[in-house]
């Protein structure tokens, strides 16, 4: 298994796609607008006296990076193994193909978390933004919410017809469903209607707690509850329509 965690590692880093978009793309953003617009370091009533480099701006820079991995490069990789016979010639060998797909989750997990870290790290040191003031709250939320978009991601891998298709349908999930997070527009300025919709969906649950815990304070139950069933959700799906050939 560490052999494979190994390779599929090194394959992972020679997509430079993969660790621009997922890694420097949401750091450069977090940077860049953090340190350029003045709004975004002024306290701001609408988020309830926070300032938007605090918790919204870095929460979401998060949220991009860990639904790069899980909508678009997870599903690309997985299935271009299926459409070439990576994994039917694996299902004839004593490595199972199980034990690739374990690695590739493992390594876009990782890179996932790399990015996190860098995000909470360079935000601090650049900007002043605060660390997650309940870091063992933030950590579990991170997990639950990070599983659970994998799990969508998985069942996009069991759906797509094609390489070429599956990262294009992550795509066309991960805009919408970013912008229903606050990614574009904070939450707190959104409808009611739209804040209720986006509770129900897979992101926005994810983006709130994490904003939560990152304040120090308590992710509503709700949350929590919609990211355990997505991922329960997603997960049995993806097992019952996933294939290797």
């Amino acid at each position: 298994m560490r052999k494979m965690l190994l390779i599929e590692a090194r394959l992972l880093l020679r997509e430079p796609a993969a660790v621009v978009f997922a890694i420097l793309l949401p750091l450069a953003l977090l940077l860049g607008l953090g340190s350029s617009i003045p709004a975004m370091q002024e306290v701001n009533p609408d988020l309830g006296g926070q300032r938007a480099i605090d918790t919204q701006l870095p929460g979401m820079m998060v949220i991009l990076a860990v639904v790069t991995m899980a909508f678009t490069v997870l599903p690309g990789v997985l299935v271009s193994y299926r459409e070439t016979g990576v994994l039917r010639r694996m299902s004839t060998t004593p490595v199972s193909p199980v034990r690739l797909l374990v690695a590739q989750v493992v390594n876009n997990l990782v890179v996932a978390i790399a990015a996190t870290v860098l995000l909470i790290v360079l935000g601090h040191l650049v900007l002043g933004s605060v660390l997650p003031q309940s870091p063992l709250a933030f950590a579990g939320v991170f997990v639950l919410g990070t599983a659970s978009l994998f799990g969508v991601g998985l069942l996009i891998t069991a759906l797509a017809p094609n390489a070429k298709s599956a990262p294009a349908i992550g795509s066309l999930l991960m805009f919408p469903l970013m912008f229903m997070a606050g990614m574009w527009v904070p939450r707190e300025l959104m409808p009611d209607l739209l804040r209720r919709i986006g509770d129900f969906l897979p992101m926005a649950p994810f983006a709130d707690a994490l904003r939560a815990t990152w304040a120090g304070q308590t992710p509503q139950m709700l949350h929590l509850v919609v990211m355990a069933v997505t991922l329960l959700i997603t997960g049995a799906l993806a097992a019952r329509f996933f294939r290797w050939e």
